[in-house]
């Protein structure tokens, strides 16, 4: 082991670096197609989206050097401090939180927004690696499954009840690290087999899942007892506990669809499982980003050459629908380049990950990547129709300082943390 020199810039992953720079710029330059409402529109003008997004970039820059100047430890060591602070700027937006959109998820500073849940996914990530960094702590000990599993379910639960399920949807998706971390299989598992259910269940109806699945326990117990495998006088109840369990999910999710979702939850879903075809209401902004990322063609239009970009066809085109912007300018080669820009990215994270001499900064690494993969996967998914409009911005490409920040943060802690791994303390 060698000892940390004063340079902070030694052992940093310059390639991960190159990728947040050709991200950061990727994304900025859509934001001003998105956004500029003429050809000549000067990029300092600081009042326009652009402008904007450009001094929250400025502002990261100073930002990340804070990060890269600190010492790696000092994560570690306040991470429980980051998560309790966290925590309370979510519980203090119910008594202090400003409505944007039907959800009370923002702070209002005057002079801008903050907005706490992209900062939490920050402090959250970092609790999870401590704790699992401590000495003992088995994931296939039911104890520290419970544990691990509530320091996921509290902001999961403080953002939900915002409400902001997207943002909330991202905690649920850190199940894979836990996987790769000693996590037993089923309850990954579990957790599919639940949103097969689920999707099962809205599209066929609570009775018809009911026959379906019921149908195919029963089919499962006869083949098993034709082979023999299965004695049903000993195992009858399992049998019917697969059965009462079954049952009571399906009625759950009927009972929540229909009672606990808002009806633009429930619009959504029906146009994704094609129940809906409502492309005026709840399906108008998908329907026209899809009309917008098919008309770019093979090649694209050109960059300000996007008529529908330009004509602002798309509703929150500089946020949630950022990409269709991508897809109408830049066609699909361009779109396929950034999604493999994307990939790569995301294979890097993972790549220096597998090489942490800490479980801390591995775990870290694990959780950073699976939280911008949903992020990408998920916004993309929603912009051209496989997936219902739940509100999760594009990394680096989305407008908006809070997300931007919050993305910052996490990429240059974590190569903060890997420049330091061959290095005394």
């Amino acid at each position: 082991m060698r000892k940390r020199q004063n340079n902070i810039f030694v052992g940093i992953d310059w390639v991960l670096v190159l990728f947040f720079v050709v991200l950061i710029f990727l994304g900025w330059i859509n934001i001003y197609a998105a956004s500029v409402t003429n050809t000549s529109g000067d990029i300092l003008d600081f009042s326009t989206l652009y402008g904007k997004q450009l001094q929250w970039i400025g502002l990261s820059i100073v930002l990340i050097v804070i990060i890269i100047a600190i010492d790696a430890k000092f994560y570690e060591r306040f991470s429980g401090v980051f998560y309790i602070v966290s925590m309370l700027s979510l519980v203090g937006l119910f008594v202090f939180g400003t409505t944007v959109n039907g959800a009370t998820s923002w702070y209002n500073l005057g002079f801008s927004r903050l907005q706490p849940s992209e900062f939490s996914k920050v402090a959250t990530v970092l609790a999870l690696a401590n704790f699992l960094n401590e000495p003992n702590r088995d994931l296939s000990n039911f104890k520290t499954q419970l544990s691990t599993f509530l320091i996921l379910l509290l902001p999961a639960i403080l953002i939900t009840l915002q409400p902001d399920a997207g943002s909330a949807l991202i905690y649920f998706s850190l199940i894979f690290v836990l996987y790769r971390e000693g996590l037993p299989a089923y309850y990954l598992i579990i957790g599919f087999l639940a949103i097969f259910l689920f999707l099962i269940t809205l599209a066929f109806g609570f009775i018809s899942s009911i026959i379906i699945f019921f149908s195919l326990i029963t089919l499962l117990v006869v083949y098993l007892l034709n082979t023999k495998k299965f004695h049903l006088n000993r195992e009858w109840p399992k049998v019917l506990i697969l059965y009462v369990v079954v049952g009571f999910f399906l009625f759950s999710v009927d009972y929540v669809f229909n009672n606990v979702f808002e009806q633009r939850h429930r619009d959504r879903f029906s146009v994704v499982l094609g129940e809906n075809s409502d492309t005026k209401g709840i399906g108008y902004n998908t329907n026209q980003s899809m009309i917008t990322i098919g008309s770019g063609g093979l090649t694209g239009k050109g960059f300000l050459e996007g008529d529908r970009t330009q004509g602002h066809f798309v509703p929150a085109q500089d946020t949630d629908y950022i990409f269709s912007t991508v897809g109408e300018e830049w066609g699909f080669i361009g779109s396929s380049a950034v999604i493999i820009i994307f990939i790569a990215f995301i294979l890097r994270i993972i790549t220096v990950a597998e090489r942490q001499k800490s479980k801390f900064s591995r775990v870290f690494g694990y959780a950073i990547a699976t939280i911008f993969f949903f992020h990408f996967m998920i916004n993309i998914g929603m912009v051209i129709g496989l997936l219902p409009t739940i509100g999760i911005p594009l990394p680096f490409f989305s407008y908006g300082g809070s997300s931007l920040w919050g993305f910052t943060i996490l990429l240059f802690i974590f190569i903060r943390l890997d420049a330091d791994r061959t290095y005394e303390w």
